[in-house]
């Protein structure tokens, strides 16, 4: 009933209300209803060895900042040492898992291989990160342009040795990423004909092989004037030994990667310097774009990318690598702190 041509106050509230709660819960249900970007139940998973050394725990923070923007599941797999049949057997577990992706490591590309064909074989993409497989069916590899990063520690060794001297090698010769790290360091030392690599030693994965040769060597008085390490768990051994035996300063070393041990020593002056890769970013990147290859998988997932002209795919993503010595060792700490503390993405 009006009065004067007036609705009353209380009536107006009324009728302005009710479309707007009509509104807004038909947009909350069509929200709800809406689908997810991701499934909380899908899980990438990441296979590797030597699970526990610095370089894969900060791949698995990257892997984990990863999975918690897309709000996926993660994990990385594998042995705590370098054990390439166990890490077959965590590659074999994670078929059985069905995950929407793998990420993996090769130790070895003679058992892995045929463990890469079996996951693409069940609709499962695969990508190699950090050390890779290329004579495999993966769909690509992310990681460091392993033979640039030879070329860059050969360059620096010769650099420190002013370009004559003779060193020795700790590598694990199984290791396609190792092999291409040697090559590189090669070549640059072919352009120094005064470098001579008179010793390249087997570790085996096996952290007191690199201690017990480097202190054969310094024992036996061997003329070696520089030690270099093509992965990440020899050189810290090897300082070991040049700072137990006070040959610091005497012989040069020049590392791999970016393990705690390794820093202290070049803070030390104990080795000269060393060359990192990017496990973080390699980790989230791969993660990445897996998660783009389960959710828009190429077709067909074993076809021959590597070697089509017009391929969707990437053959390989270059993640860097640079040179830590003690001009810019304090940065690269400052780096790692803000970002253990959260402070760096």
């Amino acid at each position: 009933m009006y009065w004067g041509g007036i609705l009353p106050l209380r009536l107006m509230k009324k009728l302005l209300l009710f479309p707007i709660s009509v509104v807004a819960a038909g947009a909350l249900l069509l929200s709800s209803c809406a689908p997810l970007a991701h499934d909380p139940n899908e899980k990438y998973v990441l296979v590797t060895a030597n699970t526990k050394v610095a370089y894969w725990q900060t791949a698995l923070q990257g892997l984990s900042h990863a999975a918690s923007e897309m709000k996926v599941k993660a994990e990385m797999v594998g042995p705590d040492t370098y054990d390439p049949k166990a890490e077959h057997d965590e590659f074999q577990r994670a078929i059985g898992t069905k995950p929407a992706g793998i990420m993996v490591s090769v130790t070895d590309v003679n058992l892995l291989s045929a463990d890469i064909a079996q996951a693409l074989a069940a609709g499962i993409p695969v990508v190699t990160v950090d050390a890779d497989a290329p004579g495999s069916k993966r769909l690509f590899f992310v990681g460091t342009d392993n033979y640039n990063a030879g070329v860059l520690g050969g360059e620096l060794t010769s650099k420190l040795l002013g370009g004559k001297g003779n060193v020795v090698i700790f590598t694990m010769p199984n290791q396609n990423n190792l092999v291409d790290r040697l090559h590189g360091y090669q070549t640059a030392f072919e352009a120094h004909p005064g470098i001579k690599v008179v010793q390249v030693i087997d570790i085996k994965g096996d952290p007191t092989v690199a201690f017990d040769n480097a202190k054969r060597i310094i024992d036996a008085k061997q003329k070696v004037d520089g030690f270099v390490c093509l992965e990440a768990v020899a050189c810290p051994e090897v300082g070991e030994v040049v700072n137990r035996e006070n040959m610091t300063g005497k012989v040069t070393i020049v590392a791999m990667d970016t393990d705690q041990r390794t820093l202290s020593w070049i803070q030390k002056n104990v080795i000269s310097a060393t060359i990192a890769q990017k496990p973080f970013t390699m980790a989230y990147t791969s993660m990445k774009m897996l998660d783009d290859m389960h959710h828009h998988p190429p077709t067909p997932l074993e076809g021959n990318w590597a070697q089509n002209t017009y391929s969707t795919l990437p053959a390989f993503v270059d993640t860097g690598s640079t040179i830590v010595d003690k001009g810019n060792i304090s940065t690269f700490l400052q780096q790692s702190q803000a970002h253990s503390q959260g402070g760096a993405q």
